[in-house]
């Protein structure tokens, strides 16, 4: 039986696209001559498959000190973001533009690059990583310069490096992860000799910095079904050198959460998915997170998730009272549980304070702290319903439940009979 092959898909047309004819875009175009720049990259590929457009970068036969200089002849501020490397920012009307000189790669050591300018939109165009990132479009006539068959693959939804993969990898090994968060976003056919790649140079990982590494596997995290391309990298090697604590039931795990917050309209999470991917205990997520270098929000989410009972799901509003909604949440939907009832909840605000209780009762020390944790624990009880605000209703309940010492009970009278 003769194999179908690859599906080929349809590509949009640049010149449908509204971004090209941004005013801001036009400015710049002015400013440096149409002949001197191409739109590169993400802008070109989305635009191409239907993928709306965020960002828009250009490449350019300019230096970055001349890009600097016709931009202020022609009004455009700019900011130097990454000079050393080729790249000035170009802040526009309708949004900032990436505008980088044509680079070669001098030499690599697969963690940073040292470049030298080029004069040929080859030469830029060889040392990016993906031939679907390689498309150049000129910026009036809208034609594309694809120079290793990026187009090709884009049709049949290919993700390919350019060249030899090995070496590509070699010059970067971050490209690795990258190689699988772009597969997941937009490839279905596999490409024999990257997955082949990528296996066998998985260990080159373990040099890369501990944020570079995180920043990539957040991002693939946050896609919209990354399932399959986790599972494949477990099964290739990769996973474990990244995040060894992750095994075939954690796997498992993310497939579910993944149809759970699909199932309830909640937006795919990283840190959620994250979690799902490890053991649930506190001290594995604290060590991940620190090695990831994971921002303080982000450990306390991933410890929480990680402390999630079976009882959790019993009382949701009093489970997002005491830790939050969005920690809560994270917690119903690794339990498989509904979340959508706490969603949009609002936490409502304990009508008791402290300064009241030493009021009305004369307690003091630590005594209203633990007079103010039974009641919040009752109202809580009550589905924050009970009237704290009311004297009658505290004093009663502090009473019958033996709370009060007799001069504080007489105190609370005397309270009572001046007000």
């Amino acid at each position: 039986m003769v194999s179908a092959g690859p599906v080929t898909h349809s590509l949009h047309s640049l010149a449908d696209a509204d971004w090209p004819r941004r005013d801001g875009l036009r400015a710049l175009t002015a400013a440096l001559g149409a002949e001197n720049i191409r739109w590169v990259g993400g802008a070109v590929r989305d635009t191409l498959i239907g993928v709306p457009v965020h960002d828009v970068d250009c490449a350019t036969l300019h230096t970055p000190d001349t890009v600097i200089d016709l931009c202020k002849r022609a009004g455009i501020r700019t900011v130097p973001t990454g000079i050393d490397h080729g790249t000035v920012t170009a802040v526009l009307k309708d949004g900032p533009v990436e505008v980088t000189t044509l680079r070669r790669d001098v030499a690599t050591d697969g963690r940073r690059a040292t470049i030298a300018f080029a004069d040929r939109w080859e030469d830029d165009a060889a040392r990016r990583d993906f031939t679907i990132n390689a498309l150049y479009a000129h910026p009036e006539t809208l034609e594309i310069s694809d120079y290793f068959g990026g187009l090709d693959d884009l049709a049949v939804r290919r993700l390919r490096f350019i060249g030899n993969a090995r070496e590509r990898i070699a010059e970067d090994h971050l490209r690795i992860l990258r190689y699988y968060r772009f597969q997941a976003r937009f490839g279905t056919d596999l490409d024999a000799e990257a997955e082949a790649a990528c296996s066998d140079l998985s260990g080159t990982l373990k040099g890369l910095s501990r944020e570079r590494v995180a920043s990539e596997l957040i991002g693939l995290l946050s896609l919209p079904a990354p399932h399959s391309t986790i599972a494949r990298m477990r099964d290739q090697g990769v996973l474990g050198v990244i995040l060894p604590e992750s095994g075939p039931a954690h796997i498992e795990a993310l497939a579910a959460l993944i149809e759970q917050e699909a199932a309830q309209g909640f937006s795919p999470d990283p840190l959620r998915r994250l979690a799902a991917m490890l053991p649930p205990s506190p001290d594995v997520s604290e060590a991940v997170a620190v090695r990831l270098r994971l921002s303080r929000n982000q450990r306390a989410r991933l410890i929480s998730a990680a402390e999630r009972l079976s009882e959790d799901a019993k009382d949701t509003h009093a489970l997002a009272y005491r830790i939050g909604t969005e920690f809560a949440s994270d917690r119903l939907l690794l339990l498989g549980e509904d979340a959508r009832a706490i969603a949009a909840w609002e936490r409502p605000q304990f009508p008791l304070k402290g300064g009241q209780l030493v009021e009305w009762f004369g307690v003091s020390g630590s005594k209203v702290s633990q007079i103010m944790r039974f009641l919040e624990s009752r109202w809580i009880q009550s589905d924050f319903s009970e009237r704290f605000e009311e004297w009658e209703f505290v004093y009663g309940l502090l009473a019958l439940s033996g709370k009060l010492t007799e001069s504080e009970i007489e105190h609370a009278k005397n309270w009572r009979k001046q007000s």
